[in-house]
């Protein structure tokens, strides 16, 4: 690889880093699909299935992909990772999902899942200003999601409708989970990799590449769903997901990541990310609380603000600049 010019090695990185995020859509579509089949077999009702396999199962190539990065010792793609995949999910996913239809919103059906997002987002939140996820919060964390999964089921409050137009899956649901995972497993490993590859050779700090390009890539999942969801006029499919999704994220993802190893934080995260992704939850909990509508305007603007986020992120990097002006 020494013998390798910048450009050469930036073009395999970037390479790698499609074929990455191409496993990722694939397997986490596999591994949903065989486990909503798994489940439905099991005599699991409906609601569980959507409250919680289908909302979060969006969310496993978030989870692989960060898992990996902190045992390959890239703890800055681990919690970027999760950090922008939350800014993604809302400003990108729900953004894109308005513009093709208004997106309407049952403001009580919605209480309790906005306030455990809020609760996670501050909990991540409290994790980067002391600048580390032990272990022990990382279990308390996984222990707050289950609570969490066995209300939803306790609850049963949402109304899920049989869509006739799904096909049957081909094949043995628990093989195919199998491949599923192992898909996810080595996407997430080739991703990873190629990010990090990419980044040394362009002089991008390992915190930014998981913030945009895996953040934004092992968001596809959320992004197709939703956008599906959208042409169906199914609001409600969207909202429950990426809530979920985000809830999911910090409370799984970040936290089985320190459960597994002590996530160390920079502190380059305190300083712009964290209160970008604060600003955005707390605007995305007034339109769920309040406005109860995500209009088009509105759709465009988050949109628009996220390709100021991503460019913010790539001209703020000190890192970067350094790279650019050396010899």
């Amino acid at each position: 690889m020494d013998g390798l010019t910048a450009y050469q090695l930036t073009l395999i990185a970037l390479g790698a880093i499609g074929f990455g995020i191409w496993l990722l859509v694939k397997g986490g579509d596999v591994t949903i699909a065989a486990a909503v089949r798994i489940a439905e077999s099991s005599g699991l009702s409906k609601l569980f299935i959507a409250a919680t396999i289908v909302a979060f199962g969006t969310s496993a190539p978030e989870l692989f992909t960060s898992v990996n990065a902190n045992l390959s010792g890239f703890p800055g793609i681990s919690v970027g990772n999760v950090i922008g995949s939350n800014i993604a999910n809302v400003l990108v996913v729900v953004g894109v999902s308005a513009v093709i239809a208004p997106v309407l919103i049952d403001r009580r059906e919605v209480r309790v899942d906005t306030w455990m997002m809020v609760f996670a987002t501050l909990a991540m939140a409290a994790a980067v200003w002391a600048g580390s996820l032990p272990t022990w919060a990382g279990l308390a964390m996984i222990g707050t999601i289950v609570a969490y999964v066995v209300c939803q089921y306790r609850a049963s409050r949402i109304d899920v409708e049989e869509d006739e137009t799904d096909e049957p899956l081909a094949g043995n649901p628990y093989v195919l989970v199998t491949v599923g995972i192992t898909t996810l497993v080595l996407g997430s490993e080739i991703l990873v990799q190629g990010a990090v590859a990419g980044g040394h050779a362009l002089g991008v700090p390992e915190a930014v590449i998981g913030m945009t390009v895996i953040a934004f890539g092992t968001s596809l999942p959320e992004l197709t769903a939703c956008v599906a969801a959208a042409r169906k006029g199914q609001s409600d499919m969207i909202v429950g997901g990426i809530v979920g999704s985000n809830i999911f994220n910090i409370l799984s993802v970040m936290a089985i990541s320190a459960a597994l190893k002590p996530l160390i934080i920079e502190p380059r995260f305190a300083t712009i990310d964290l209160p970008v992704v604060l600003v955005v939850t707390a605007v995305f909990t007034v339109f769920l609380l309040t406005i109860g509508r995500i209009g088009r305007t509105a759709g465009i603007a988050m949109i628009a603000a996220y390709l100021a986020f991503v460019a913010v992120q790539y001209g703020w990097s000190p890192e970067i600049h350094a790279g650019l002006v050396a010899p």
